[in-house]
């Protein structure tokens, strides 16, 4: 039995704020907190509660961003599925050694948590974040 738990799905949209119309006005999920605005990754976010998980808005803040490019070659809709994992390194480690490919050597830190992803070619075409948890 896997301790592997779904944390999020990303998804990309144009505005978060116009976004919440549906996501929050019309689904009826509570926004986690504030919409917050990332530099680092060039994107602003907002997290809603779904049951045990979350859905992630994302926007991109700039032009030339990973996210805005993304957006401008497939449109909005999913990003990624966030799973949590205990020890991201080991799990990264168990990845690569089963000739799993990274897109991090090693793991990203933002507000205290640590994430990597892993390249959709070795999932079947599907961005999956692997988040850390204690």
């Amino acid at each position: 039995m896997s301790d592997i738990k779904i944390n999020h799905l990303a998804v990309v949209v144009e505005d978060v704020e116009k976004s919440l119309a549906f996501w929050r006005d019309g689904l009826g999920l509570d926004l986690g907190g504030e919409i917050e605005d990332v530099p680092s990754e060039e994107v602003k976010i907002a997290f809603l509660h779904l049951g045990d998980a979350h859905i992630e808005l994302v926007q991109p803040t700039t032009e030339d961003s990973g996210i805005a490019k993304y957006l401008a070659k497939r449109g909005q809709g999913m990003h990624h599925i966030c799973v949590e994992v205990s020890d991201i390194e080991a799990k990264m480690q168990e990845l690569t050694d089963k000739g799993y490919d990274m897109i991090n050597e090693t793991p990203r830190e933002r507000d205290g948590k640590r994430y990597a992803f892993v390249h959709p070619k070795s999932t079947g075409g599907v961005l999956l974040e692997l988040y850390e948890v204690s």
